[in-house]
């Protein structure tokens, strides 16, 4: 039982007892005189003397026990928070404080100091070695995060309980609807359960990590069908069954597609059958019997039919070419790199072409355009036209643009430019043909001559818009932590080990600094998963807080009334960070305050807060004990942990300096023994003076 008290009680203990039995060998000594002596009227005087002696003695105790608890065992306890700061927490500042506090202690600090300078130097030998070793590996993680992010189909690696281990960018995309993925998170919270866990069942018993199946699923959220093809890994462990990869592609988009042009093509049928039939009647009837040609009826009703059925062709070859760039996406191609290619095409032929406009943005197939282009050039200089033209490109007055290309002399026939389109464009395309790109391009061209003595080709393009500075890319990493594959889970929050536990650490500004009056105008959080900060899942939004913001907090946060126009209220705020912390434990500084606020709003958000809770203002309690300063200023200057000056008092910014102190203190709880979450909780309530408890039975139970 000894060894679990703190080395100032036993010393407190060890005086007391030394105390105890001063007085008891004075009582005991003035007792023996008495008993032995035979001088009558000696027992009061004697008794007197005992009781001054044992309060003298109490009180000389006392002092010895202040002045060895304060320079002595407070020393030794700041030193070894000291020594454990800089071991476990990775901090390499000098121990400059403590030594002054222990220079009762001799030699000790100074020995002490010198520990800890050698363990940072040989810290930072170790670091600048490591990081030698792994650069190279370092790029090539880079460069295969790179690949990985711009793959056009969603990628998630997960266990075999379905949490995920890696998701890249375009997997944020498709299943944000229901919530942005996370670490850790589970898979099934974004996807139908059905087909996904079929399919795993169904490799997993194959036993064939070579084995794939595809599989259509929908998202959780909107239904939106995705297509998709899983593989399970290979086994590495007997005794745990293996994760899989699980890539994705929207089909909602193609499926609407090939529903709209297999409608069109339904609907050609339908309204040309009757009029062609109509008209071979009306053909049959006039076959046999010659006179009836001079019917006016008969004439009247072919004409009829004749007229709907051109109208039917017209109207549905237009709808056919609105709709033909669904059915052929194009790519945006620069003007400048287009015209480039085609300047290429023509040195290659050794013709001469100067190329001018603006820089546009086209809709277009840039290949198919190129070889048009080379392909005119061609034809008119193998019938001697010209062998120098100049490709033009302007703006019109709608979205589109226009090429023209031009030469000095003779126009070409409209007569033989149209029967130039039906030629191949390649000899290695033959069924590539000017007039199927000028189809696909939903244009036609047509040839032109100008009174300057100019002559030229035309050809519209129906989709541009002026080329402008491309806006900051979105940034789609990849977000992965593989040790989660080999993660032993336990579903008893009490019982799990604080590194295996998944924590949303957050802070909020306040209108002010009570609770039950206030309002958040600011909630920030940030997600910790498997004992680091995941950088790309972080919560961070202002609240309007339907009141105004008094001058003298918005001098501590910044947050003024006009920045929370327009942004969601509590219950919206509140309900999509519920979202954000589902299924972990929250961690905060002060956290009874923020969760106050939480709290009071949960019949309009509409949900529970009933997350396990940990706070670092008692976790530093626990480190450093409760005579130091907890401020989140004081511990993170403690855990060597700058604050950026134009963060600070900022959701995230403090919220961002509580994640990272909360992960250097993990280490030092567990170097004194604290290994599991229940460890933890039961020693921070024995520090519950300094604030309250939040973690009920009923809420520390299941994650």
């Amino acid at each position: 039982m000894l060894d679990r008290l703190s080395l100032r009680l036993r010393i407190l203990l060890f005086f007391a007892l030394l105390a105890v039995g001063a007085v008891a060998a004075i009582g005991a000594g003035g007792w023996l005189v008495v008993a032995r002596t035979d001088i009558p009227g000696l027992a009061g005087p004697i008794l007197q003397a005992a009781i001054l002696g044992g309060f003298l003695t109490v009180f000389l105790v006392t002092g010895i026990w202040y002045l060895f608890d304060t320079h002595v065992a407070r020393a030794i306890d700041a030193l070894a928070s000291a020594i454990r700061t800089r071991a476990l927490a990775d901090v390499n500042e000098d121990i400059g404080p403590e030594r002054e506090r222990a220079k009762y202690l001799g030699d000790l600090a100074p020995a002490a100091g010198a520990i800890t300078r050698s363990l940072a130097a040989t810290r930072s030998a170790l670091a600048e070695s490591v990081a030698r070793e792994t650069a190279r590996l370092s790029a090539e993680k880079a460069r295969l995060e790179k690949l990985l992010s711009d793959v056009p189909v969603a990628v998630l690696l997960c266990t075999a309980d379905y949490q995920l281990v890696f998701y890249n960018g375009q997997a944020v995309t498709i299943l944000e609807a229901g919530g942005a993925p996370g670490l850790d998170r589970n898979l099934l919270d974004y996807l139908r359960e059905g087909p996904v866990t079929h399919a795993y069942d169904r490799l997993s018993k194959l036993g064939d990590p070579d084995a794939a199946t595809d599989l259509i699923c929908a998202t959780t959220g909107t239904g939106r069908l995705l297509a998709g093809r899983m593989r399970v890994l290979r086994r590495t462990d007997n005794a745990r069954r293996p994760g899989f990869v699980l890539t994705l592609r929207d089909v909602t988009t193609d499926l609407a597609t090939h529903a709209a042009r297999e409608a069109l093509l339904a609907e050609v049928f339908d309204r040309v059958r009757r009029p062609a039939a109509n008209l071979q009647t009306v053909i049959g009837v006039l076959s046999e019997d010659a006179n009836m040609a001079q019917s006016a009826d008969l004439t009247a009703a072919m004409l009829a039919e004749v007229q709907s059925l051109s109208a039917a062709i017209t109207d549905l070859g237009k709808r056919y070419d609105e709709g033909r760039s669904d059915w052929r996406p194009m790519g945006q191609i620069r003007s400048r790199d287009l015209m480039d290619g085609v300047s290429a095409q023509f040195d290659a032929l050794g013709l001469v072409l100067e190329t001018e406009g603006p820089e546009l943005i086209l809709t277009c197939d840039g290949f198919e355009l190129a070889l048009f282009f080379r392909w005119l050039g061609e034809r008119l200089s193998a019938n001697g036209l010209a062998r120098a033209f100049r490709l033009v490109l302007a703006e019109e007055d709608g979205p589109g643009a226009v090429f023209d290309l031009l030469w000095q002399g003779t126009a070409l026939p409209v007569g033989d430019f149209d029967t130039w389109l039906n030629d191949p464009l390649d000899p290695d395309l033959p069924d590539l043909t000017p007039r199927a790109v000028l189809n696909a391009h939903a244009t036609e061209a047509w040839t032109e001559a100008h009174a300057d003595g100019w002559a030229g080709v035309r050809l519209p393009i129906p989709n541009a818009r002026r080329a402008t500075f491309r806006p900051a890319p979105i940034e789609r990493e990849v977000v992965y932590d593989f040790e989660l594959l080999s993660k032993e889970r336990n579903a008893v929050v009490l019982e799990s080990r604080l590194e295996d536990l998944t924590y949303v650490v957050f802070d909020t500004e306040t209108t002010g600094l009570t609770p039950s009056n206030d309002e958040i105008v600011q909630i920030a959080g940030v997600r910790l998963v498997n004992g680091r900060r995941v950088r790309r899942e972080v919560f961070d939004t202002l609240v309007d807080p339907k009141r105004p913001i008094p001058q003298s907090s918005t001098d501590v946060h910044g947050i003024t009334g006009d920045m929370v126009k327009g942004a969601p209220d509590m219950a919206e705020a509140g309900r999509r960070f519920h979202e954000f912390a589902r299924g972990a434990v929250l961690v905060a500084h002060n956290a009874p305050f923020d969760m106050e606020f939480l709290r009071r709003h949960e019949a309009a958000i509409g949900v529970s807060f009933d997350n396990p809770v940990l706070d670092t203002v008692l976790l530093s309690a626990v480190v450093y004990g409760q005579l130091e300063q907890h401020s989140l200023d004081a511990l993170t200057a403690r855990l060597g942990i700058t604050i950026p000056e134009e963060a600070r008092h900022t959701a995230l910014g403090d919220t961002v300096a509580t994640a990272d102190a909360f992960l250097k203190l993990i280490p030092m709880l567990k170097a004194r023994g604290l290994v599991t979450f229940g460890d933890v909780l039961g020693e921070v309530r024995r520090h519950g003076r300094l604030l309250k408890d939040l973690n009920t039975s009923g809420s520390a139970g299941q994650s």
